[in-house]
């Protein structure tokens, strides 16, 4: 950094290379910082990529994690008797920005309730799906069962629920639970 700063360069192409004035640290669980000696400030985005790092694993075989009288964190190298403030697992760092989920899946009017809930464990929630006798509902409490879901079919007419059921658990043995909601009276 030096001989960049003695030819008139500040810096370098490198993407993880910190501005000059910047310090990298750790803390005692392993999270990395940022010190700014130039503001006095720290931060834990990198002043450069905004990406949060974390130290992956153990220190290496013959280092030990101390803390000085100040309460700052440095480590001894038994085996090569020295002392650093420097975390040696600093060259192994791992991003630890949470990723971005792919690009959202679009529907149109052409996609099933199966298309959906593809790919997706509901085993252990419950569903109430109401005109689940018959068009979109009747899809939709099929999707949910079929996909581990306990399925509680909302239906004004008994009959046609039972229908309904019989036709999903033809596909597949799951739960159901019957809920007739005549006019005036709650679900029951």
């Amino acid at each position: 950094m030096a001989a960049l700063r003695y030819a008139g360069l500040d810096d370098t192409d490198s993407e993880d290379e910190l501005p000059p004035g910047w310090e990298e640290r750790t803390t005692k669980d392993g999270w990395v910082y940022f010190a700014n000696h130039t503001e006095e400030k720290t931060q834990w985005e990198h002043p450069k990529t905004g990406k949060r790092k974390r130290v992956a694993g153990d220190l290496p075989y013959g280092w030990e994690q101390e803390t000085d009288e100040n309460g700052q964190v440095f480590f001894v190298d038994h085996i090569n008797k020295r002392t650093t403030y420097l975390d040696p697992r600093l060259a192994f760092t791992v991003d630890d920005n949470p990723k971005k989920p792919p690009t959202r899946q679009k529907y149109d009017g052409n996609t099933t309730a199966m298309e959906i809930l593809q790919g997706r464990d509901f085993t252990g929630k419950v569903v109430i799906v109401t005109g689940a006798n018959s068009g979109i509902g009747f899809e939709t409490a099929k999707s949910f069962a079929l996909h581990g879901a306990q399925v509680i079919l909302a239906c004004r007419n008994m009959a046609r629920a039972n229908e309904a059921v019989s036709r999903i658990l033809q596909e597949w043995k799951v739960g159901f639970y019957l809920g007739l909601r005549s006019q005036g009276s709650r679900l029951r």
